[in-house]
């Protein structure tokens, strides 16, 4: 009997038999293409587990630890599938470090051959995982450095050539379309928002930050995510660029111990732009306990405004920042769960978390 496929189609995924392969042979370049789960045992596991290989009829195959856990397996202790999902397996390590030793640098499909990189694979890989092609990916992170030295003072049409673009007039259409200025607009002044691709047990996250605190905390998966971040340029009047600073550093800890429980209350800095409605909204979400719910009618009560619970729950939507801006403690009235943007599923997850946290405090 051929292994069961679920959710899944055969025309962007491997085809049952060759996912049964894959987790015969502990393949760990599928790490994240699926999830084998295992009727006999109840649990399910990475491609790469370790554990006893199991009979074909056996397995059940999912596209996320979400779709596994729904269907009631458990994860499995040895390969912890419930950990960060989207870590870079080694060949994808290997390919970013030659990129950043030499960011300038425009790799060719070609240039990846060169290097035992598969093109084809290469590009899967970042779609699904970045949702972006290899090249735009490249081109990011060179259109992020020639804004750097163009605020340090360099000519922009020194920055452009200096940066693997072959013509003035490329890197500056480039540029506006990704910064919506033109490089000459660009100062000392102009500092953008840093975004940094996090992994946590829900999934990678998108961080975004300036120098004065954090501005977006997104599920990478999320539909609204591309929304969000043409909000921050229109509300933060800044490019958007791949990076890190001291705000994100911090936060990526606060998340590691928010997760393992040892977190309560987050202390990275934020930065709340919007209406008047929704930044009172959202400071209402925060003064949420942890581990604690109110119903969408309560928190507009609380904000002064009665009756106002489906405007509350726009604001809430429209939260930018999920988990430091706990919108998920917010509950219909008869306390079932309801609208969360990263999925109700995460919305019980975190739920769960705190409150089996508070409980054994």
């Amino acid at each position: 009997m051929a292994p069961r496929f679920r959710h899944m189609t055969t025309a962007s995924l491997p085809t049952p038999d060759r996912m049964y392969r894959a987790l015969a042979e502990r393949d760990g370049t599928f790490d994240g293409v699926f999830f084998a789960a295992i009727k006999t045992t109840g649990i399910f596991c990475r491609p790469a587990c370790p554990a006893k290989k199991p009979k074909a009829e056996n397995v059940e195959y999912y596209p996320s630890a979400r779709d596994a856990l729904m269907a009631g397996f458990r994860p499995c202790l040895r390969c912890n599938p419930m950990q960060p999902e989207g870590a870079a397996p080694s060949w994808i390590e290997q390919l970013l470090a030659r990129v950043e030793a030499d960011p300038s640098r425009r790799w060719k499909d070609a240039d990846l051959r060169e290097a035992n990189f598969d093109p084809a694979r290469v590009r899967r890989w970042f779609l699904r995982h970045q949702g972006l092609t290899f090249q735009a990916y490249q081109r990011a992170r060179r259109l992020g450095l020639a804004l750097g030295q163009i605020r340090q003072g360099e000519k922009w049409e020194s920055a452009a050539y200096g940066h693997g673009f072959e013509s003035t007039s490329g890197f500056h259409d480039a540029f506006t379309r990704s910064f919506e200025m033109t490089p000459a607009r660009v100062g000392a002044d102009v500092e953008p928002v840093v975004l940094t691709r996090l992994l946590t047990p829900l999934g990678p996250m998108i961080a975004g930050a300036t120098e004065d605190g954090l501005c977006l905390l997104e599920f990478a998966d999320r539909r609204m995510l591309e929304t969000q971040l043409q909000r921050i340029r229109k509300w933060f009047r800044r490019p958007t660029v791949p990076g890190s600073n001291c705000h994100v550093d911090q936060l990526r800890q606060e998340l590691d111990n928010y997760f393992t429980g040892q977190l309560t209350k987050f202390e990275t800095p934020t930065v709340l732009l919007g209406t008047e409605f929704q930044v009172s909204a959202w400071k209402q979400l925060m003064e949420i306990p942890y581990g604690e719910t109110i119903s969408y009618e309560k928190q507009a009560r609380m904000m002064g405004r009665p009756g106002a619970q489906r405007a509350v729950g726009k604001a809430n939507g429209d939260n930018r920042m999920a988990i430091i801006i706990p919108c998920h403690r917010v509950v219909r009235q008869n306390g079932e769960l309801c609208g969360y943007g990263g999925g109700l599923w995460r919305k019980k997850f975190l739920l769960d978390l705190e409150r089996n946290r508070r409980s054994n405090s």
